[in-house]
């Protein structure tokens, strides 16, 4: 019997018609990314930590099949698109269903094997914290203000709630409620920093390079040998770790002296990017002894505020 296609069928299959948006499908996104951070643990100088990730993003998977959040109005959509803004800035738009996901991942962690004694303390303090307190670190986490010692031990847990629901707010949008922003180098969705870039495998896809929300989780199309910071096609070039294959690598940027890593799947179909840029720390000290600056965190692996990288603008 001969089928008939669709329209989204069509697109599926037109090579010049790449997706502009990959919106989340949490069914997957954590097991896949729980099973990337155990592969990468094997050998590598943060393994403790790479597997301690991992039964985090797993607490993510299990809380994932349960979240309802609700999805913006029509009214929020047309304004976004009308001035090319995100949609659904993050840290003024936190649903309030984040406190159940953050409740489930702390009584998951807690009720596990292997936590680290350090950190027991944290996830009691948690537990304990009232709705005010909790949506106050999350603003905090959200803007990079970090600096007491108990939000930075804090953030990969609470960081870890607020993508549950952010993807999953994203996930439940299509492609045409998503503007198209300006700048690109955000993503259109929530306005957050892209954590890194990736190569794409399979469909109309293939060989094509997205970046990847560290909030939502949400990727967008950029065309390669591009600053993902501030958009220049002048001076970009890349690095890696001497021996090291081509997976992951830096790119880096002459015009506003930051880098960005890319994973790429054409090497390794495994390959996923925040992951990747946690399981790559060498890299990293490398890129350290130049004159690059990261040009954003990644949001499992918090740090204290420090300098920002330069201006995109500048």
């Amino acid at each position: 019997m001969q089928r008939i296609l669709q329209p989204g069928d069509i697109e599926a299959l037109d090579r010049t018609n790449p997706q502009r948006v990959r919106l989340p499908q949490t069914a997957q996104l954590f097991a896949e990314r729980a099973a990337r951070l155990e592969q990468q643990a094997d050998g590598n100088p943060i393994a403790d930590y790479l597997r301690f990730l991992a039964q985090l993003v797993r607490a993510q998977h299990k809380a994932a099949a349960s979240v309802q959040t609700a999805a913006p109005d029509s009214a929020l959509i047309a304004q976004a698109q009308e001035h090319s803004m995100p949609l659904l800035p993050a840290a003024s738009h936190v649903d309030p269903a984040w406190h159940a996901v953050l409740d489930q991942i702390v009584a998951d962690l807690q009720s596990g094997k292997d936590i680290p004694d350090p950190l027991k303390p944290t996830l009691a303090a948690l537990a304990g914290m009232g709705r005010e307190d909790r949506d106050a670190l999350a603003r905090r986490v959200l803007i990079g203000l970090l600096t007491e010692s108990a939000d930075l031990a804090a953030a990969p847990i609470v960081m870890a709630a607020l993508q549950v629901v952010f993807a999953d707010r994203a996930g439940r949008l299509s492609e045409s409620d998503v503007p198209y922003t300006d700048p690109a180098t955000v993503c259109p969705i929530c306005g957050t920093a892209p954590v890194a870039s990736v190569i794409r495998i399979g469909g109309r896809d293939a060989g094509l390079r997205y970046l990847h929300c560290g909030a939502c989780c949400t990727e967008w199309h950029m065309v390669r040998v591009k600053c993902s910071h501030c958009e220049s096609t002048k001076g970009v070039r890349y690095k890696k770790l001497e021996g090291a294959d081509d997976t992951v690598f830096a790119e880096t940027c002459d015009v506003c002296h930051t880098y960005r890593k890319i994973s790429n799947q054409e090497k390794d179909p495994f390959a996923e990017p925040l992951a990747d840029d946690l399981a790559t720390l060498m890299l990293d000290l490398l890129m350290s002894e130049t004159d690059f600056a990261r040009a954003s965190i990644n949001p499992l692996l918090p740090m204290a505020e420090t300098d920002a990288p330069p201006d995109a603008t500048a």
